[in-house]
């Protein structure tokens, strides 16, 4: 079996996936780009991909992102025109379905105004507002967006759901296309976004969108960094259209230090922790597609490059 080359610019990632490859798909070799036999690789295995990195493979037949999104590949403007998979875990719906509860709960429960208080040394309890008051939307209604927009309307918040194509789901909203836009943003409370970065969804979340929320609305990203407009954000949240923004995917992972959304106030950032895919899953499912490409089998969660996911 040919080697796995393992391609990306965080240095920490990479040293954790080759101790997963170790424990969890030991038949095959995981190395770094420069490695003595990394030309051989058929395969590579990509989270943000060094520009160039790619095509440095000179035996490279499939891409594969560590992740379920294929669309930080973009970041190689050399990437070449292979088929490219994803990796499927059965647990990164419940991890998402927790990171975004809690961000709701985060702002529905005023965490944030509280937070902030604390450095001023201030007593001041915030109103608490009923959850079926609170109107959440969800932008992008795919197995992952599906279950975050009913595990909330389970917890009994006003749910809204918007994707580019009809859905019926329980308890929520449903809006779909262009045209419902507008009407599922108007007058939200909290705005998750969940979809995937396509050239029509690139710089959605700006004035535009913000411009519909209710006054003092907060956002929710964890769809990815091209989504969100900086310069939109800023001047929505220094007017105080909106309150806050939770971001939890970036254009360049991982954000450098100097970048000012760190300090940017109103900005809370996690480190792409909103939910991922274990090491060991992400180990097992490329191996099993290299098994795969070398017998000639059919590819798992093979990406539409066209679509971007």
């Amino acid at each position: 079996m040919s080697p796995v080359v393992l391609l990306s610019r965080d240095r920490l990632l990479l040293q954790q996936l080759q101790q997963a490859f170790a424990r969890s798909a030991p038949q095959v070799q995981a190395l770094l780009a420069g490695d003595p036999g990394a030309a051989e690789a058929r395969l590579a295995a990509c989270w943000f991909p060094p520009p160039g990195s790619l095509r440095a493979l000179p035996a490279l037949q499939l891409i594969h992102s560590v992740a379920a999104g294929i669309d930080h590949l973009e970041h190689d403007p050399g990437c070449p025109p292979l088929p490219v998979c994803r990796v499927v875990d059965p647990g990164h719906r419940q991890g998402m379905t927790e990171y975004v509860r809690w961000a709701v709960i985060h702002y529905h429960r005023g965490f944030d105004r509280v937070l902030g208080q604390q450095a001023g040394h201030c007593w001041e309890r915030p109103l608490q507002v009923p959850a079926q008051d609170f109107k959440v939307g969800v932008m992008g209604l795919g197995s992952l967006g599906a279950a975050i927009a009913q595990d909330l309307a389970g917890a009994g918040y006003q749910v809204r759901g918007w994707a580019r194509s009809a859905k019926q789901l329980p308890q929520v909203r449903c809006f779909a296309g262009a045209e419902a836009r507008d009407g599922f943003l108007d007058g939200l409370d909290l705005l998750v976004n969940l979809l995937p970065l396509t050239p029509e969804t690139r710089g959605i979340l700006g004035h535009a969108t913000f411009a519909r929320l209710a006054p003092g609305a907060a956002l929710v990203n964890c769809g990815r960094g091209g989504h969100l407009r900086i310069d939109d954000l800023q001047q929505a949240l220094a007017s105080g259209q909106l309150r806050g923004a939770l971001l939890d995917v970036f254009d360049q992972e991982p954000l450098p230090a100097e970048h000012r959304l760190w300090s940017l106030p109103g900005v809370t950032v996690t480190p792409h922790m909103a939910s991922a895919a274990s090491h060991d899953c992400i180990a097992r499912q490329v191996a099993e597609n290299l098994r795969r490409l070398e017998a000639g089998e059919p590819l798992l969660n093979l990406a539409d490059r066209r679509l971007g996911y």
